[in-house]
């Protein structure tokens, strides 16, 4: 179940305590449940997969043929549709759901999200640069760039030069992220640390590609806690 994922709202961030006293940040997504639109075989298009849909939308904002596709499907207009590839699809059918239940078992995500639009920044602001001189001849570029090219040859400005221009608004994928809980009554889901994006903004969340070996906090707490049970071996 893990090869799907979920579509999510960035609600904000707090904090969680453990019983050690020991103060979690986290990032609260609002969860929505995804539904199977349709099954691809492998004898349609060469591999198989399954279609989910997200969100609701207007029957109004749809297109004709968006309209006769969920008609002949025979389900609820989605917002979003995103297409998985699966190993088997049998375990799949059209018209079910799935929500916070497929993280279950699973500890650790990877979340993708667009993060801050700055709209057009400096090199300063985009790249860190340290600026020209405050003195010694420099006037009014203070915080430029300085030179970009060389000279005749090659007689231009090559393609990734760091350069002003727009900042930010762009998909970030961030790995190994750790489940802190999650409230399946009010579907959130409480993630360590902070994911790049504004309030609001869509959040897709899926297992972990990585095969990750690392504690959680929790079994951290446990160990620690075993080690102080353990009496200590008497020096011989």
């Amino acid at each position: 179940m893990s090869e799907i994922a979920l579509i999510g709202k960035k609600i904000g961030m707090t904090r969680e305590f453990y019983k050690t006293g020991q103060l979690v940040p986290v990032t609260v997504l609002k969860m929505e449940k995804a539904r199977v639109i349709q099954i691809i075989g492998e004898e349609k298009r060469g591999y198989k997969a399954v279609q989910l849909g997200y969100g609701k939308i207007k029957s109004s904002k749809l297109s004709k043929a968006m309209k006769g596709f969920y008609a002949k499907k025979n389900t609820e207009a989605k917002k979003k549709l995103k297409e998985y590839r699966v190993k088997d699809v049998s375990i799949y059918k059209e018209g079910n759901e799935f929500g916070l239940e497929i993280f279950k078992d699973i500890k650790f995500v990877d979340t993708r999200s667009k993060t801050i639009g700055k709209g057009f920044a400096g090199a300063m602001k985009r790249h860190n640069f340290g600026g020209l001189r405050a003195t010694h001849g420099v006037s009014i570029s203070h915080r430029s760039h300085g030179s970009t090219g060389q000279r005749q040859d090659p007689g231009k400005v090559f393609k990734g030069k760091k350069m002003a221009g727009h900042m930010g608004d762009k998909l970030r994928t961030m790995q190994n992220i750790e489940i802190i809980k999650a409230d399946l009554e009010n579907e959130l889901l409480y993630l360590k640390g902070s994911i790049p994006g504004s309030k609001n903004s869509e959040v897709l969340v899926k297992s972990s590609v990585k095969n990750i070996q690392k504690k959680t906090i929790d079994e951290k707490i446990k160990a620690a806690e075993q080690a102080k049970k353990t009496p200590d071996k008497k020096k011989k």
